[in-house]
Protein backbone atom coordinates (compact mmCIF):
# COMPACT_ATOMS: atom_id res chain seq x y z
CA UNK A 1 0.00 0.00 0.00
CA UNK A 2 1.35 3.44 -0.97
CA UNK A 3 2.18 6.03 1.64
CA UNK A 4 1.04 9.64 1.41
CA UNK A 5 2.94 11.49 -1.31
CA UNK A 6 3.84 8.41 -3.34
CA UNK A 7 1.83 6.98 -6.21
CA UNK A 8 1.79 3.24 -6.72
CA UNK A 9 0.92 1.80 -10.11
CA UNK A 10 -1.71 -0.91 -9.98
CA UNK A 11 -2.30 -3.16 -12.99
CA UNK A 12 -5.96 -4.10 -13.44
CA UNK A 13 -7.42 -6.91 -15.56
CA UNK A 14 -11.00 -6.32 -16.66
CA UNK A 15 -13.08 -9.24 -17.92
CA UNK A 16 -16.34 -9.09 -19.89
CA UNK A 17 -17.71 -12.65 -19.67
CA UNK A 18 -19.13 -14.42 -22.69
CA UNK A 19 -19.16 -18.05 -23.75
CA UNK A 20 -18.50 -17.28 -27.42
CA UNK A 21 -16.29 -14.22 -26.88
CA UNK A 22 -14.78 -13.21 -23.55
CA UNK A 23 -13.31 -9.73 -23.68
CA UNK A 24 -10.27 -8.85 -21.62
CA UNK A 25 -8.45 -5.59 -21.05
CA UNK A 26 -5.45 -4.56 -18.97
CA UNK A 27 -4.80 -1.03 -17.72
CA UNK A 28 -2.27 0.57 -15.41
CA UNK A 29 -3.60 2.92 -12.75
CA UNK A 30 -1.31 5.49 -11.09
CA UNK A 31 -3.33 7.95 -9.05
CA UNK A 32 -5.83 9.46 -11.49
CA UNK A 33 -3.85 8.41 -14.55
CA UNK A 34 -5.11 5.45 -16.58
CA UNK A 35 -2.93 3.83 -19.21
CA UNK A 36 -3.98 1.23 -21.76
CA UNK A 37 -1.68 -1.81 -21.63
CA UNK A 38 -3.35 -4.52 -23.71
CA UNK A 39 -6.70 -5.97 -24.71
CA UNK A 40 -8.21 -8.79 -26.68
CA UNK A 41 -10.85 -11.46 -26.91
CA UNK A 42 -10.78 -15.14 -26.03
CA UNK A 43 -12.95 -16.94 -28.58
CA UNK A 44 -14.43 -20.42 -28.33
CA UNK A 45 -15.64 -22.76 -31.04
CA UNK A 46 -19.43 -23.09 -30.92
CA UNK A 47 -19.16 -26.59 -32.38
CA UNK A 48 -17.24 -27.87 -29.36
CA UNK A 49 -18.89 -29.22 -26.22
CA UNK A 50 -19.48 -26.91 -23.26
CA UNK A 51 -16.69 -28.37 -21.10
CA UNK A 52 -14.12 -27.83 -23.86
CA UNK A 53 -15.30 -24.26 -24.40
CA UNK A 54 -15.07 -23.49 -20.68
CA UNK A 55 -11.57 -24.97 -20.63
CA UNK A 56 -10.61 -22.72 -23.55
CA UNK A 57 -11.82 -19.68 -21.60
CA UNK A 58 -9.92 -20.72 -18.48
CA UNK A 59 -6.70 -21.39 -20.39
CA UNK A 60 -7.02 -18.08 -22.24
CA UNK A 61 -7.53 -16.08 -19.04
CA UNK A 62 -4.59 -17.82 -17.37
CA UNK A 63 -2.40 -16.95 -20.38
CA UNK A 64 -3.46 -13.29 -20.20
CA UNK A 65 -2.63 -13.26 -16.49
CA UNK A 66 0.74 -14.92 -17.14
CA UNK A 67 1.62 -12.44 -19.89
CA UNK A 68 0.43 -9.20 -18.29
CA UNK A 69 0.85 -9.90 -14.55
CA UNK A 70 -2.14 -7.91 -13.20
CA UNK A 71 -2.41 -7.00 -9.52
CA UNK A 72 -6.21 -7.04 -9.40
CA UNK A 73 -9.12 -8.25 -11.48
CA UNK A 74 -12.63 -7.00 -12.15
CA UNK A 75 -15.45 -8.98 -13.73
CA UNK A 76 -18.75 -7.66 -15.04
CA UNK A 77 -21.75 -9.27 -13.38
CA UNK A 78 -24.30 -10.85 -15.65
CA UNK A 79 -27.98 -10.14 -15.58
CA UNK A 80 -30.61 -12.62 -16.63
CA UNK A 81 -32.13 -12.35 -20.07
CA UNK A 82 -35.15 -13.83 -21.82
CA UNK A 83 -33.48 -17.14 -22.63
CA UNK A 84 -32.77 -19.16 -19.44
CA UNK A 85 -30.33 -21.46 -21.27
CA UNK A 86 -28.28 -18.49 -22.51
CA UNK A 87 -28.30 -16.94 -19.03
CA UNK A 88 -27.02 -20.20 -17.53
CA UNK A 89 -24.20 -20.51 -20.09
CA UNK A 90 -23.21 -16.88 -19.57
CA UNK A 91 -23.15 -17.55 -15.82
CA UNK A 92 -20.79 -20.46 -16.41
CA UNK A 93 -18.45 -18.24 -18.42
CA UNK A 94 -18.56 -15.66 -15.62
CA UNK A 95 -17.77 -18.40 -13.11
CA UNK A 96 -14.70 -19.33 -15.14
CA UNK A 97 -13.59 -15.67 -15.14
CA UNK A 98 -13.98 -15.43 -11.35
CA UNK A 99 -12.35 -18.80 -10.71
CA UNK A 100 -9.38 -18.21 -13.02
CA UNK A 101 -8.52 -14.82 -11.52
CA UNK A 102 -8.97 -16.09 -7.96
CA UNK A 103 -6.86 -19.22 -8.61
CA UNK A 104 -4.11 -16.91 -9.91
CA UNK A 105 -4.15 -15.17 -6.52
CA UNK A 106 -5.75 -11.94 -7.69
CA UNK A 107 -8.25 -10.02 -5.60
CA UNK A 108 -11.45 -10.02 -7.70
CA UNK A 109 -14.27 -7.48 -7.65
CA UNK A 110 -17.57 -7.64 -9.52
CA UNK A 111 -19.52 -4.74 -11.02
CA UNK A 112 -23.03 -4.51 -12.41
CA UNK A 113 -23.27 -3.35 -16.06
CA UNK A 114 -25.12 -0.18 -15.01
CA UNK A 115 -22.31 0.78 -12.62
CA UNK A 116 -19.70 0.15 -15.32
CA UNK A 117 -21.60 2.42 -17.73
CA UNK A 118 -22.10 5.09 -15.08
CA UNK A 119 -18.40 5.02 -14.14
CA UNK A 120 -17.25 5.37 -17.74
CA UNK A 121 -19.96 7.46 -19.43
CA UNK A 122 -21.74 9.14 -16.51
CA UNK A 123 -25.08 7.41 -16.99
CA UNK A 124 -26.06 3.83 -16.22
CA UNK A 125 -28.22 3.61 -19.35
CA UNK A 126 -25.52 4.45 -21.90
CA UNK A 127 -25.45 2.68 -25.24
CA UNK A 128 -22.58 0.33 -26.13
CA UNK A 129 -21.25 2.84 -28.67
CA UNK A 130 -21.09 5.57 -25.99
CA UNK A 131 -19.13 3.25 -23.68
CA UNK A 132 -16.69 2.36 -26.45
CA UNK A 133 -16.22 6.03 -27.37
CA UNK A 134 -15.49 6.99 -23.75
CA UNK A 135 -13.05 4.09 -23.31
CA UNK A 136 -11.14 5.47 -26.29
CA UNK A 137 -11.22 8.97 -24.75
CA UNK A 138 -10.10 7.77 -21.30
CA UNK A 139 -7.34 5.52 -22.64
CA UNK A 140 -5.33 7.45 -25.25
CA UNK A 141 -3.66 5.09 -27.66
CA UNK A 142 -6.41 2.49 -27.44
CA UNK A 143 -7.58 1.46 -30.88
CA UNK A 144 -10.84 -0.46 -30.57
CA UNK A 145 -10.06 -4.05 -31.39
CA UNK A 146 -13.43 -5.64 -30.54
CA UNK A 147 -16.55 -4.52 -28.71
CA UNK A 148 -15.92 -7.24 -26.10
CA UNK A 149 -12.39 -5.96 -25.44
CA UNK A 150 -13.67 -2.37 -25.11
CA UNK A 151 -16.30 -3.57 -22.65
CA UNK A 152 -13.61 -5.35 -20.63
CA UNK A 153 -11.54 -2.17 -20.52
CA UNK A 154 -14.64 -0.32 -19.28
CA UNK A 155 -14.89 -2.85 -16.43
CA UNK A 156 -11.22 -2.21 -15.60
CA UNK A 157 -11.81 1.57 -15.63
CA UNK A 158 -14.84 1.16 -13.34
CA UNK A 159 -12.73 -0.89 -10.95
CA UNK A 160 -9.92 1.69 -11.05
CA UNK A 161 -12.31 4.43 -9.94
CA UNK A 162 -13.98 2.39 -7.20
CA UNK A 163 -10.85 0.67 -5.89
CA UNK A 164 -9.00 3.99 -5.66
CA UNK A 165 -11.74 5.37 -3.42
CA UNK A 166 -11.67 2.18 -1.34
CA UNK A 167 -7.86 2.47 -0.91
CA UNK A 168 -8.19 6.10 0.24
CA UNK A 169 -10.78 5.09 2.83
CA UNK A 170 -8.53 2.25 4.03
CA UNK A 171 -5.58 4.65 4.40
CA UNK A 172 -7.73 7.18 6.25
CA UNK A 173 -8.84 4.46 8.66
CA UNK A 174 -5.14 3.71 9.29
CA UNK A 175 -4.52 7.42 9.95
CA UNK A 176 -2.43 8.02 6.82
CA UNK A 177 -3.06 11.39 5.16
CA UNK A 178 -4.08 11.14 1.53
Amino acid sequence: MALAGSVRTVRVLGLDPGLRHMGWGVIDVAGNRLTHVADGTINTNEKQDLATRLTTLHDGIMEVIRLWQPDEAAVEETLSNKNPSSTLKLGMARGIALLSAAKAGLPVEQYLPMLVKKSVVGTGHAEKEQVQHMVKMLLPGFQRSTADAADALAVAICHAHHAQTRRKVDLAVLGVRV
